[in-house]
């Protein structure tokens, strides 16, 4: 039975495009394609990933966050206030349930203070000259193995780590983003999918970076930094990545070759990723908005850590509309994941 599931699998017509094989892509001459197995050693680098990490948070990041005024937050004994539980009990149209998630995250917020540019980097009808017959550079190489392997840590950290309101939406968001990084290895779209890679990379740093001077409390920075991710994201992902990644995967390979299962499921997988930068970039020009008429009051992402961490500047307050704020330090405070 393993055997019929493998052989169906593998099946080529499912990964290649016309009459190729996969007896079509062996090593020759220099020549080394992309093989399943290649993939294997991102599990023992994954545990390396993350022993550098716990190394680098001991001797680094947290004497470096001291420098900074970041300090460890500490249990303190919850504290009954009439003025919150009024307002829940009045006000939600659950307030038995509203008042024990709110019990439970506040405690367990308080309690676990735990080349050289390529051919087609601007030619991108060069991504699919020779496809599949492509062989597979040890930059490329070396990029996939790394980027898989991050992502194989945060899955195998994350659930050992501090459970987060968005703990299911980061399970799926690895594991999605670790499938399409498998599929596009195997199928051997290396060329357009390390360009995918770079475009979500680029700004990624610029929110992690946001992050660090936010719980710094140099909110200037953290707002000057999070403007610039914001225009970041806007162009790589909602302009570079529609009108030239996904019309370079979409309009060019029926150029080269007939239309085949893997040529579609790339391109709505490719979609559904669009739809989630759709998504996000509203909730950031949102976020953007606010701050800069000086109404942002919280992290409009749905998995911001703040929420699970007290703050000694939170502050909630009643407006005239009956609708409750929360104001908490600058607009980069989330630990949105945008891949």
């Amino acid at each position: 039975m393993i055997g019929t599931i493998s052989e169906w699998l593998w099946w080529d017509r499912l990964w290649l495009p016309g009459n190729l094989t996969w007896a079509d892509l062996k090593d020759e001459e220099g020549l080394v394609y992309a093989r399943a197995s290649h993939l294997y050693v991102t599990v023992p680098y994954a545990l390396v990933f993350l022993v550098v990490r716990y190394v680098f948070e001991r001797l680094i990041a947290i004497p470096l966050a001291a420098s900074l005024g970041v300090t460890e937050k500490t249990g303190y004994k919850v504290e009954h206030n009439a003025v919150l539980e009024h307002y829940f009990i009045t006000k939600s149209k659950h307030p038995g349930q509203v008042k024990s998630t709110l019990t439970q995250r506040y405690h367990r917020s308080t309690s676990d203070s735990k080349s050289p540019l390529k051919p087609w980097f601007y030619n991108l009808r060069e991504v699919w000259n020779g496809y599949p017959r492509q062989s597979v550079l040890d930059s490329q190489y070396w990029y996939y193995i790394l980027e898989m392997s991050f992502y194989f840590s945060l899955v195998l950290r994350i659930t050992f780590d501090v459970k987060r309101k968005d703990f299911k939406e980061q399970i799926i968001h690895h594991w999605a983003t670790l499938t399409l990084l498998a599929f596009s290895w195997c199928g051997n779209y290396i060329r357009v999918g390390t360009l995918v890679m770079l475009i979500h990379d680029s700004s990624d740093i610029l929110l992690e970076s946001a992050k660090i001077f936010n719980y710094a409390k140099w909110e200037s920075t953290c707002n000057g930094i999070f403007v610039v991710f914001a225009a970041v994201f806007i162009v790589t992902r909602l302009i570079i990545f529609p009108f030239w990644i996904i019309h370079c995967t979409w309009v060019y390979p029926p150029d080269y070759y007939p239309p085949f299962f893997g040529y579609y499921f790339f391109n709505f997988m490719l979609v559904i990723l669009l739809m989630l930068h759709i998504f996000w970039a509203y909730l950031i020009l949102r976020m953007v908005k606010m701050f800069l008429f000086g109404s942002l009051t919280k992290d409009e992402r749905s998995d911001n850590e703040e929420d699970e961490e007290e703050d000694g500047e939170t502050s909630v307050t009643e407006d005239n509309d009956g609708h409750v704020k929360v104001t908490n330090g600058c607009g980069a405070g989330g630990g949105a994941n945008h891949h």
